[in-house]
C-alpha cells in the first residue's frame, strides 16, 4: 500500500512519544566529589543557517500560539503517561508538513482512482435543483460520472449493439427510454443509444496525431511523423481537401441541416451555429481568442462583426458614471482615480490637432512632439491589450458568416509555418456527417472503486468519458444517465478553456419567437428534439462553462 499502517498501532507511538519525552528531560547533575570542578553546561545545539523560522524543527512537546491557546495545559509534575491522550499524539506528527483539508465524499473516488485527479476549484454555492441544466457550448475534453449503481451497461458492446448504434446515428433515430429502466446491463435499447451518443465527426482524420485540442498542442504533436511539412504540394493538396469539407459543414449549417460545428486553429477556435440556436433567429459565427492583427485583417476583409465583452463593458462603464457622477467636480476626480489605476481614457481622433497650443505659447520648437507612429500606438493600446483574452470573443452574424468562410479559407495565417502543426489544416468537428468528414467515436471506461463515507468505505462506480465533447453528446449522455442510475449520478467536466466564452449571452432575443423558429426550421438537424431545445435557449453561463453536474432526484444542480 501507499501509505503508513502506523496509525493501526497506537501502543508502538505511545512509547516512541515517552522515549522522545524522556530524551528532552534535562539531565539532573550528579554531585560531583570534593574538590572537582563543577561541569560546563551543554552548549545549546547549534542553528541550521540553512532554514527558516517556519521549517526550523520545534523542541518535543512545542505548541504553536494557537494550538497553546486552544489546549488546556498538561498536568503539571505529572509522568509523561499522565499526560492527555491528544497530547502523546501530537508531537508524533509535528514535524510532518500541514495536510490539505480532507477532500469530500464525492471527491474521495478521483484519489482512489488510477489516471483520475480532481476537477478544476468550483463555487461553493450550487444552482438550484432544475429538471435541466442550461447548455454549455464550450468543448469538454473529459467527462467522469460517478454513481452508487454499476456502469456494467456500459461495458463490452455486443458487435451487433455496436453496428445498431452507429446507423442509429447516421438515420438520426430518436431513442426515447423509460424513466427508470429495470435491468440496465440487459437493456439493448440502452446500450445502443449510448454508442449512438458516443459519435461525432472529424476532418481531417490523421490517426496518429491527436488533433483536439489545437491550442497549445505543439508538445503532444512534437515528434510525430508530418511530411507535409516541407512538402508545399502535399500541403495545398490537404487545405484543398480542408476546403471542400469546410464549404459542406457550411452549407448544411445554412440548410439547417448541421446544428453548429467548430474550426479548431492553432491560434484560435470558431464556432458556427445555425439560425435558431442560442437565441438567433440568423447564423452566427463566434471566434476566440482573438488578436489585432486577425480582426483588423478582418476589417479589410469587409466583414463586419462586434467585440461583445468589450462594447458590454463600456456600456457598463458608461452607466454607472451616469449614476455616481452628478458634478464636474466629482467627473474630475473619477477621471483622476481611473488614471491612477492605469485606465486611460479612449483616444480622441483629434490627437494630430491637440499640440496647436504649444504654438501659440510659442514653444513648438523647445517641446519634443510625439510622432505620428507614437500616436497610432497610442490609440492601438487598449485594442492590443484584450489579445488573447476572453474579452477579445468577436461575433460575425447573418451574411457576413459567408464572408468569413471565403476568408477563413485563403487566411494564409490560418495554418501554422513553422513548428509541430506547420501545414496542418485546421481540426473540423461537427456532431453530424458531412463531406469529407470521418466518423470517430469518444473513448468510454468503467472504473470501480472505494469512496470514503464518514468512518467506512462504500462502492462507488465511476464512467470515463475522453475525447471532444461537444454539446449535444453532454446532454445524450447525461439524458441516458438518469434512466440507467435511476436518477442519482453526478460528474465532473473538465472544458477546453478557450472555448468556454462561447457560453456569453450574444443576442437579445424574443424566447418565443426563437422557439417558434427552432420547432418551425430545425427538425431534420440530427439531434434529439429535447436537445434542440436546450440549444436554442439563450446562453445564461457567461464566460464560464459547467465544471460540477449533479442529478438527485431527477433534478439537476451545477456549478461553474
Amino acid at each position: 500500500p501507499g501509505y503508513s499502517p502506523g496509525f493501526k498501532k497506537p501502543p508502538a507511538m505511545l512509547r516512541l512519544k515517552r522515549k522522545r519525552l524522556r530524551r528532552s528531560e534535562p539531565h539532573v547533575a550528579s554531585p560531583s566529589p570534593c574538590g572537582a570542578a563543577p561541569r560546563a553546561p551543554l552548549a545549546p545545539a547549534r542553528r541550521n543557517p540553512f532554514s527558516s523560522l517556519d521549517n526550523a524543527p520545534r523542541a518535543a512537546g512545542t505548541l504553536q500560539p494557537r494550538e497553546r491557546a486552544g489546549r488546556p495545559p498538561p498536568p503539571a509534575g505529572g509522568s509523561p503517561s499522565a499526560a492527555p491522550f491528544w497530547q502523546l499524539l501530537e508531537p508524533v506528527c509535528e514535524d510532518k508538513p500541514t495536510r490539505r483539508a480532507e477532500p469530500s465524499e464525492r471527491t474521495d473516488i478521483l484519489a482512489l482512482t488510477d489516471d483520475l485527479h480532481l476537477p478544476v476549484a468550483v463555487p461553493k454555492v450550487p444552482s438550484s435543483p432544475r429538471h435541466e441544466f442550461p447548455a454549455d457550448w464550450s468543448i469538454k475534453t473529459r467527462l467522469l460520472f460517478m454513481s452508487s449503481q454499476p456502469f456494467t451497461w456500459a461495458e463490452h458492446l455486443k458487435a451487433q449493439e455496436e453496428a445498431q448504434g452507429f446507423a442509429q446515428h447516421c438515420r438520426a433515430t430518436e431513442t426515447n427510454l423509460p424513466q427508470n429502466v429495470q435491468e440496465p446491463k440487459l437493456s439493448t435499447e440502452l446500450r445502443c443509444a449510448f454508442q449512438q451518443s458516443l459519435v461525432y465527426w472529424l476532418h481531417p482524420s490523421l490517426p496518429w496525431l491527436q488533433l483536439f485540442p489545437r491550442i497549445g498542442a505543439d508538445r503532444k504533436i512534437a515528434g510525430k511523423a508530418s511530411p507535409w511539412s516541407q512538402d508545399e504540394a502535399l500541403q495545398q493538396v490537404l487545405m484543398s481537401d480542408w476546403s471542400v469539407s469546410f464549404t459542406s459543414l457550411y452549407n448544411l449549417l445554412k440548410a439547417k441541416l448541421c446544428p453548429y460545428f467548430y474550426v479548431c486553429t492553432y491560434q484560435f477556435t470558431v464556432l458556427f451555429r445555425a439560425a435558431g440556436l442560442a437565441g438567433s433567429d440568423v447564423i452566427t459565427a463566434v471566434i476566440s481568442p482573438t488578436t489585432r492583427g486577425l480582426r483588423e485583417a478582418m476589417r479589410n476583409e469587409g466583414i463586419e462583426f462586434s467585440l461583445p465583452l468589450v462594447e458590454e463593458s463600456r456600456t457598463r462603464k458608461q452607466k454607472n458614471s451616469e449614476v455616481n457622477l452628478e458634478t464636474e467636480v466629482a467627473n474630475s476626480l473619477e477621471a483622476g482615480n481611473s488614471m491612477e489605476d492605469g485606465e486611460e481614457p479612449a483616444p480622441s481622433d483629434d490627437d494630430d490637432e491637440s499640440f496647436s497650443w504649444l504654438e501659440e505659447m510659442g514653444v513648438q520648437d523647445k517641446v519634443k512632439q510625439p510622432n505620428a507612429i507614437s500616436i497610432k500606438l497610442r490609440k492601438e493600446k487598449h485594442e492590443v491589450q484584450m489579445d488573447h483574452k476572453p474579452e477579445s470573443l468577436a461575433l460575425v452574424k447573418g451574411t457576413n458568416t459567408f464572408t468569413l468562410l471565403n476568408f477563413l479559407i485563403n487566411c494564409k495565417s490560418l495554418v501554422a509555418v513553422a513548428g509541430p502543426q506547420a501545414g496542418l489544416p485546421p481540426t473540423l468537428l461537427s456532431p453530424v456527417a458531412f463531406r469529407g468528414g470521418t466518423l470517430q467515436t469518444l473513448k468510454a471506461r468503467s472504473i470501480n472503486a472505494k469512496a470514503r463515507v464518514q468512518w467506512a468505505y462504500e462502492d462507488m462506480f465511476s464512467l470515463e468519458i475522453v475525447g471532444p465533447v461537444m454539446p449535444q453528446c453532454l446532454h445524450a449522455l447525461t439524458t441516458l444517465l438518469k434512466s440507467a442510475q435511476r436518477g442519482a449520478f453526478s460528474a465532473a467536466l473538465y472544458t477546453h478553456e478557450p472555448t468556454a466564452v462561447f457560453n456569453t449571452n450574444l443576442v437579445n432575443a424574443s424566447p418565443a419567437l426563437n422557439k417558434e423558429t427552432v420547432s418551425k426550421d430545425l427538425p431534420m438537424c440530427g439531434l434529439h428534439p429535447k436537445t434542440v431545445d436546450q440549444l436554442s435557449q439563450c446562453p445564461t453561463l457567461g464566460k464560464s462553462s459547467i465544471r460540477f453536474l449533479e442529478m438527485k432526484d431527477y433534478a439537476y444542480t451545477w456549478k461553474c
